[in-house]
């Protein structure tokens, strides 16, 4: 239980570092900063029906740190994306995408693993 509710306060805590990133970013572009918020809120979603486990949630969350470093490091380099970077961003969000659907839709999922006991 412990752990369950650590990354659900893990992910809530990097859906406000998005929140405030996307803000302060306001003058880009705002579909690649909307389709990580919105990647991150599947995740979440998922931890809490039980559908993701710990290790399944840790692997996609990794993945979404470095698709946001990636855009960063894009943004800092020069005078924003070019189209080359943001096809190359939105590729890696498509493949994030089809991650996070698959892992949510397999067979295996927390309350599986680690049956409750009944009272």
């Amino acid at each position: 239980m412990k752990k369950i509710s650590g990354l659900i306060f893990a992910a809530a805590l990097v859906l406000c570092g998005l929140a405030a990133d996307s803000h302060a970013q306001s003058r880009y572009p705002r579909s690649i900063n909307q389709r990580e918020a919105r990647q991150q809120r599947r995740i979440v979603s998922g931890v809490r029906s039980g559908r993701l486990t710990a290790r399944e949630t840790y692997r996609l969350e990794r993945n979404q740190v470095r698709i946001r470093r990636m855009e960063n490091r894009y943004r800092l380099s020069g005078n924003g994306l070019n189209r080359y970077e943001r096809a190359r961003l939105q590729r890696a969000l498509n493949q994030s995408s089809r991650r996070i659907y698959r892992q949510k839709h397999d067979r295996r999922n927390y309350s599986r693993q680690y049956p409750r006991r009944r009272l």
